[in-house]
């Protein structure tokens, strides 16, 4: 496809994650111990065709920025191909000035550098599947100004809580874009995904930075209902939005089944990301390793339950790990019991012999502390 490139926008302000978030960006949180977030919307504009990317990131860009690189790992194509890093110097914190328009103005020259027609933006915190080359000509063929991607769920009361929603006629036309406040189990999730043309991108962005200084795409886009043929569209297949630390350790445990994973992945549709040439996990004999997923470089002496270990993991003997999300190089002691936790980079866990949460609120160990 060489008809639109694509940007990839940090979470905003209504998306937290307590802890982790801390540390990194969204996008660069480890999942199912081999990916990052973030991979599964590059590859799925490289599968798509695009091959000019711009990724926006507004804080801590260390760990995003290394594991991005030049953007090769994600078969993006060597001559014309272009994977970009934009910063953009905003407020401290969850300012309420640090919006994604704030970020398109101050990178305002890249965008029109861009020679492509259309663009289409995707958000940097959710996972799924899409063909945006088959979306894009769904989008020319309608004749609507802008079209947003939806995914229809029924447990909006439980989860999706910091999402938007889109309420839609029955033609599909947008009537406006709410947040998700929990008083409806069924909704229409919006998945922060737009598609338009350059010009009309490049208008609703200056004339949201004019209208007002919090103001994002959404609210500009939702501003323009009465004046554009705004259009949703369905999307079909596995969905999670990593919208809160509750939504990032269900979204993984999740995929442990094999006929959900099935629903995300495909061998005619790979998710790139980068790789780590590391030795083989060695399980011991006293190892038990059940409905798992365990990535490689690992040392599994203990017993490993319904989790996921990230690469370079120490699972030591007599150590019980049930439930629960281990990121790399983490260390779980000898007779340790650990369940419902997700276990930051680096961490040790030596001394705490029983650390036990409750599933519907999983506990947390920051990055490199020793317990």
């Amino acid at each position: 496809m060489a008809r639109a490139f694509g940007i990839i926008n940090f979470a905003g302000n209504h998306i937290q994650v307590e802890g982790m978030q801390k540390y990194r960006p969204v996008g660069a949180f480890s999942f199912l111990g081999r990916y990052r977030v973030i991979d599964f919307q590059i590859s799925n504009m490289s599968n798509s065709g695009i091959d000019h990317m711009q990724v926006y990131i507004r804080r801590k860009p260390q760990s995003l920025t290394a594991h991005l690189g030049t953007g090769r790992h994600y078969n993006i194509n060597s001559k014309r191909g272009r994977l970009r890093i934009l910063y953009a110097e905003m407020e401290k914190g969850f300012s309420i000035y640090s919006t994604d328009i704030a970020s398109y103005i101050e990178n305002m020259e890249s965008i029109e550098d861009e020679h492509y027609p259309y663009v289409i933006v995707a958000p940097s915190y959710m996972i799924y599947t899409q063909d945006y080359s088959k979306l894009l000509d769904d989008h020319i063929a309608s004749g609507a100004d802008i079209t947003l991607l939806y995914h229809s769920v029924d447990n909006a009361k439980e989860f999706f809580l910091n999402c938007y929603t889109l309420n839609l006629n029955k033609q599909k036309g947008l009537l406006s874009i709410d947040q998700n406040h929990g008083n409806a189990k069924n909704r229409n999730i919006f998945m922060d995904t737009f598609i338009m043309k350059k010009e009309l991108f490049i208008d609703l962005v200056n004339k949201a930075k004019k209208t007002s200084s919090m103001y994002t795409l959404a609210d500009i886009v939702n501003a323009s209902v009465d004046e554009l043929d705004i259009r949703g569209v369905s999307h079909r297949g596995y969905f999670a939005a990593i919208s809160d630390f509750k939504s990032y350790y269900h979204a993984n445990l999740s995929l442990i089944d094999f006929k959900a994973a099935q629903n995300l992945f495909d061998d005619e549709w790979p998710i790139y990301t980068r790789t780590n040439d590391s030795c083989p996990t060695q399980y011991f004999d006293d190892a038990d390793v059940k409905h798992s997923i365990v990535s490689n470089g690992c040392l599994i002496e203990g017993t490993i339950e319904n989790s996921i270990i990230g690469r370079g993991c120490t699972i030591k003997k007599g150590a019980v790990v049930k439930n629960s999300i281990i990121l790399p190089t983490a260390v779980i002691g000898e007779d340790v019991h650990i369940e419902n936790h997700v276990v930051d980079k680096h961490a040790n866990i030596i001394h705490a012999k029983d650390l036990t949460a409750d599933p519907d609120n999983p506990g947390y160990i920051r990055r490199g502390d020793t317990l």
